[in-house]
């Protein structure tokens, strides 16, 4: 049975610009096109293919790990794992480009299951026009106003005590980080002004200079992006993760390697106590990068990388994120529409408008388990109005959800097969077999790989044959997903540093 999907994939991203112009044709049948769709997404599909795409995948993440100047596979500053036995009470911060949410964490010990770690209390504060425009420190000291509000909730007050509160930051922009505490601010982008002044000032500064204002007893800790902070919060309950996958509105991964993975130019500049220190590192590896080349793909993916504007840039995220299973879905759309008589060959209200057929429309096509596809058709009519005198019929339903199966199949093996060349690497570096292992976690998180129906569970399928091929046990390589990884992770990368007094308690370990 499809699990429903209970929350919305896709964000809307409206656009009033129409690129296509829809011309009936109806040189084929629709059975004929569709047969077409099929060839074009299940050919590369086979085990023996999507080995070979691994294979060259491994290799260009070999060779970006020796490039100083490359943008993808940097090295972070974090360099252990948390074992699971540290406790603490921590305050987390979760920044988005919606929303802005402070939570106190109790760790209390991997020993007592899901209930080693809770989060005692969380506050959701909405990051709306208002707040996006503000300029430079004006955004860091909203932040801390809203740090001061959530500390002084009852529940907060009662768990903290009078100590000073340990903070961990969750930072989805750009950053260059210079410590596991500091980073450099970079260009925010999606309409913030908040680096207005304050590029490439230190980011902890700028938050600590905020709360110092309000004499807020807290320290920042801690800073890490969306793929440490799951890997983190992951291995806080399972030691055996070494990976972690963002996969939603787009996509992301992160691996822990041993430094000598990585050329010692990849590091920068870093205080010697630090490489000291350090035999692995927690790597971003900045996946949506790779695969140019590598991935076959249709004539509608490469209309979609056309018209992008930052064509080319990201190759593997167009295959596989939220991003873009919608879009790929909607350029098949308009040409079945036009060439087979799809619809009658009418094309349903704002299919010809780009990144208008969302992801989670398709993911309830799939969901949609009703003998009549009523749902399916009500949502479909929703979104895309077809006229009432032409409504969307059960057999329009069966034909559109069958395109988009295709395009999600083919997402989940394409992310089996980049999730595999990382396992691969990661055995290579540190000299292991494939059965080496019992097995080998990746934390997963984002809304496309927890709530698309039967999404993981298909690339968990490929991952398994992939593993068997490679000399590994069926199981080697297992999905699991890494809940509020944001909050947790936050929380876990401040105990997580060696040497770090971490938690109210003043106790690692």
């Amino acid at each position: 049975m499809l699990p429903s999907v209970a929350k919305t994939i896709l964000p809307s991203i409206p656009s009033a610009k129409k690129l296509y112009n829809v011309v009936i044709t109806s040189d084929r049948t629709m059975d004929e096109f569709l047969a077409e769709v099929k060839r074009t997404f299940e050919a590369p599909l086979q085990l023996s293919a999507l080995l070979d795409i691994s294979a060259k995948l491994k290799a260009q993440y070999k060779q970006r790990l020796l490039e100083s100047d490359a943008p993808c596979m940097l090295p972070s500053y974090n360099h252990t794992l948390p074992t699971g036995e540290e406790r603490g009470t921590y305050l987390a911060l979760d920044v988005g480009g919606s929303t802005f949410r402070v939570a106190l964490v109790e760790l209390k010990g991997k020993d007592l299951g899901e209930k080693g770690m809770e989060i005692v209390k969380m506050v959701s504060y909405k990051i709306d026009n208002s707040i996006t425009a503000l300029k430079g420190r004006l955004f860091f000291d909203w932040m801390a106003e809203k740090i001061e509000q959530t500390l002084a909730e009852p529940e907060v007050q009662s768990h903290r005590g009078s100590k000073v509160l340990p903070m961990g930051l969750a930072w989805s922009f750009p950053v260059e980080q210079t410590s596991p505490r500091s980073g450099k601010l970079k260009r925010m982008g999606k309409g913030f002004g908040a680096d207005h002044g304050c590029v490439d000032i230190d980011l902890c500064e700028l938050i600590m200079d905020s709360c110092r204002k309000r004499n807020l007893q807290v320290t920042l800790d801690a800073i890490v992006n969306d793929g440490t902070a799951t890997l983190l919060s992951r291995a806080y309950r399972d030691p055996a993760t070494r990976l972690a996958l963002i996969l939603g509105t787009g996509t992301n991964a992160a691996i822990h390697l041993p430094v000598t993975a990585l050329s010692q130019e990849k590091f920068g500049q870093r205080p010697q106590s630090w490489h000291d220190e350090a035999t692995h590192v927690l790597v971003n590896t900045e996946m949506s990068m790779f695969g140019k080349g590598i991935h076959k793909v249709s004539k509608w993916d490469d209309d979609l990388n056309e018209h992008h504007q930052k064509k080319d840039y990201q190759p593997f995220e167009h295959l596989i994120s939220g991003r873009y299973l919608g879009e790929i879905v909607r350029l098949i759309v308009v040409e079945a529409v036009a060439d087979a008589g799809l619809f009658e060959g009418r094309l349903p209200d704002g299919m010809d408008i780009p990144y208008n057929f969302y992801t989670d429309l398709m993911a309830q096509l799939e969901a949609d388990e009703t003998p009549s596809l009523s749902k399916s058709m009500y949502a479909l009519q929703k979104a895309h109005p077809l006229p009432a005198s032409h409504p969307y019929t059960r057999t329009d339903v069966v034909y559109l959800r069958q395109i988009c199966q295709l395009v999600s199949q083919r997402a989940a093996a394409y992310l089996a097969s980049g999730v595999h060349a990382l396992w691969s690497l990661r055995l290579d570096e540190e000299g292991l077999s494939p059965d080496a292992e019992d097995h080998v976690t990746i934390g997963c998180n984002g809304s496309v790989i927890e709530k698309y129906p039967g999404f993981r569970e298909r690339a968990q399928a490929y991952l398994d044959e992939l593993c068997v091929r490679s000399g590994g046990r069926r199981g080697g390589i297992v999905l699991e997903i890494a809940i509020e990884s944001a909050i947790y992770g936050a929380a876990v990368a401040v105990c997580a540093l060696e040497g770090q007094d971490a938690g109210v308690d003043g106790k690692v370990g």
